[in-house]
């Protein structure tokens, strides 16, 4: 049987592509600046802005990025090691804990959620967090203390279980029990399949706050072979910033200005590129995830 278009879906179809193409060009926009900038010359910035189409075609952005590739190597190694492990031991934390905040045979569950919740409005602070870390957990200079900040989001264990209170009825975990399974295998074997869209989703924000977390490393780590990229860039950065100033004060080494925007959008590009080959592997997976909870029924 084929479908036929009527005038009135025509209409509605034309329209909700229109909106959509106006909407994708405008997503598409700030990515195709960031690139014609960090592949023009400083100089050609300064005089024009930014234009979709390098006007002075210049490498010189990447050359000073690319000046030292041993260290940018070491620095992406960090983060891609920390952003796995965190990734990983976060989304089974987080999972196990919202499970059990699910599980009303679990008589303490009200008194653990209002614990978590309580977090959520009162913190100690960046002071008691690092005497924490440092005094107490001995964590100078230890890629733990690039995880531990992160590994636990109070908002992801209340989105995972409401996750598994949607989709995982109670009497599907009694079949499991008068089956002999312990609550772990419950877990593992019924849990986790059936959450895997809400999973992959909050595995991809995690991911996303590993790679681009550099403050943690600002407090904790003092040694160049395990400073993560964010913090390697930022140092950077910096001091480009510091060499620009000291330029404007001497006139007479304004020959050796630094290419301080372009290298912002170079800099952008090398930060951005491989985290965003994880999306199409949890793309499928991203948008029933997110609308988990929008509608039950």
């Amino acid at each position: 049987m084929r479908y036929k278009l009527t005038k009135d879906k025509l209409i509605f179809n034309l329209i909700a592509y229109s909106f959509l193409t106006v909407f994708t060009v405008c997503c598409l926009l700030p990515f195709l600046l960031v690139i014609s900038g960090a592949l023009s010359s400083e100089q050609s910035i300064l005089e024009h802005g930014y234009s979709l189409l390098p006007r002075d075609f210049s490498l010189s952005a990447f050359r000073m990025l690319l000046a030292e590739p041993t260290e940018i190597l070491q620095a992406y190694g960090v983060t891609i090691t920390v952003t796995l492990i965190g990734t990983a031991a976060g989304l089974l934390v987080t999972a196990m804990a919202a499970y059990v905040l699910q599980r009303k045979c679990f008589p303490h569950r009200n008194a653990f959620a209002f614990f978590f919740y309580f977090t959520t409005i009162f913190e100690g602070g960046i002071v008691p967090r690092y005497i924490l870390m440092i005094r107490y957990l001995d964590m100078k200079n230890n890629l733990l203390a690039l995880i531990l900040p992160l590994l636990i989001n109070v908002f992801y264990i209340i989105i995972i279980r409401s996750s598994i209170s949607a989709s995982l009825p109670d009497s599907l975990i009694e079949s499991a029990q008068m089956d002999g399974a312990g609550e772990f295998q419950i877990f593992r074997r019924i849990v986790l399949p059936l959450t895997k869209p809400i999973l992959a989703t909050i595995g991809l924000f995690m991911a996303l706050e590993y790679w681009n977390d550099w403050f943690n490393a600002m407090l904790y780590i003092d040694r160049v072979n395990m400073v993560p990229l964010q913090y390697f860039l930022y140092k950077m950065l910096s001091q480009i910033t510091m060499l620009r100033e000291l330029v404007a004060r001497v006139p007479m080494l304004t020959a050796v200005t630094p290419p301080e925007e372009s290298f912002k959008m170079a800099m952008t590009l090398v930060t951005i590129g491989p985290i965003l080959l994880l999306y199409p592997f949890v793309q499928k997976y991203f948008v029933s995830g997110i609308m988990i909870g929008a509608v039950k029924g």
